[in-house]
């Protein structure tokens, strides 16, 4: 999975903002017309996908979700979480 917020060197809390300035920095750098290392155009296209989906809120809605699904934000937190919702349940179910 690409992490997009690596990619425009933000956490996770980053707004629009941020993630506006972070591109336009990083596009700059990593433009092909501006940078001459061979894996400028890779690098410029990730940049340009991460800014394609953090500046769309679903798109960003729909990636944040799934970066929990895959535990990449806080491991230990999203673990703790997933138990109480399903001790939660169990109890509920019991009583």
């Amino acid at each position: 999975m690409t992490e997009h917020y690596t990619a425009l060197g933000l956490k996770s809390d980053a707004t629009l903002a941020d993630i506006k300035r972070a591109f336009r920095q990083k596009a700059s750098q990593l433009h092909p017309d501006r940078n001459a290392a061979e894996d400028a155009a890779e690098r410029f296209r990730e940049v340009q996908e991460a800014y394609d989906i953090l500046s769309d809120n679903d798109k960003r809605k729909a990636y944040d979700d799934n970066r929990r699904r895959h535990l990449l934000d806080d491991p230990a937190q999203t673990a703790r979480e997933i138990w109480q919702a399903y001790f939660q349940q169990v109890l509920n179910k019991a009583s």
